[in-house]
């Protein structure tokens, strides 16, 4: 996964995704408006996904793939899709394998897409585009991702989906902010934590607002607690409701020492780290 650094190329006002090349970024493949199919719930039975990508403006490897549809060399190879925002900045970046045009045509008349675009239909393999994604992005791309708890009410798949797309969209998020010093006070709300994934959720907005990201596993927050994604150790963490939260969080965890609650681990993730976590 490519960090959202910006892509090659310049994609058209109002497109929605863009593709670059994994093997050369000054071979931009073009952007577009939709890109129906991408975020799927399972793959075909072939393990690969079928993307309708709608109102395309396909360039280099891509364009020369559309050129030989229905042969072996309408494989355009691996690639980054980027999502975009309004503004045609990249939002979050996604490595697909093997983008293989299957079919094209014309985008139907009269939407306002623009002339001399097409939808294309590809194939290709992303292991990382989860379900339920494609909701988070559009809430960014829309400015509509404003206030804290917006994760509370979501089912736990798309609790998953929602923590994927708050680490590939962190960059953006950020805006190149440095981390907040040492010696701040974050707080914690520990109401709606009733398993790992939504305590990931619920510190992620403590430390870096809605849809913040602080890790979605225990190694990925011991990382964020080295620094470099959002907080300075050592800090402070008001932990509120934590009585309620430990309850939740009673699940067993392998560790050198044994078997620890996932409570206890995460206690002791922070102790390590330099975090004065205080029980409220």
């Amino acid at each position: 996964m490519r960090d959202a650094t910006g892509i090659s190329g310049r994609p058209a006002d109002g497109h929605k995704f863009a593709l670059t090349s994994d093997e050369d970024d000054s071979d931009f493949w073009g952007s577009g408006h939709g890109a129906e199919g991408f975020f799927t719930p399972l793959p075909d039975e072939e393990g690969a996904r079928r993307v309708r990508l709608t109102g395309c403006l396909p360039q280099g490897g891509l364009l020369r793939s559309v050129d030989r549809v229905g042969s072996r060399r309408a494989v355009a190879g691996n690639a980054w899709f980027a999502l975009l925002d309004n503004g045609g900045t990249t939002m979050g970046s996604y490595f697909v394998n093997d983008v293989t045009v299957i079919d094209v045509g014309p985008s139907a008349p009269g939407l306002g897409l623009g002339l001399g675009l097409v939808d294309l239909t590809v194939s290709l393999w992303c292991e990382d585009a989860l379900a339920g994604s494609e909701k988070v992005w559009d809430l960014i791309r829309t400015g509509r991702l404003d206030r804290t708890g917006m994760w509370h009410e979501l089912t736990p798949e798309d609790r998953r989906a929602w923590l994927s797309v708050a680490l590939w969209s962190r960059q953006y998020q950020r805006r190149g902010r440095p981390d907040e010093p040492a010696g701040q006070v974050f707080v914690l709300d520990g109401r709606h934590i009733v398993d790992r994934d939504t305590f990931y959720c619920a510190i992620g907005e403590a430390v870096n607002g809605p849809c913040g990201y602080f890790g979605w596993n225990l190694d990925a927050l011991d990382d964020c607690l080295r620094g470099g994604w959002g907080a300075t150790p050592p800090f402070t963490l008001h932990w509120d409701f934590s009585t309620e939260a430990r309850a939740q969080l009673a699940g067993s965890v392998s560790t050198g020492d044994g078997d620890a609650s996932l409570f206890d681990v995460l206690l002791e993730i922070f102790e390590e780290r330099g975090v004065d976590v205080i029980l409220r």
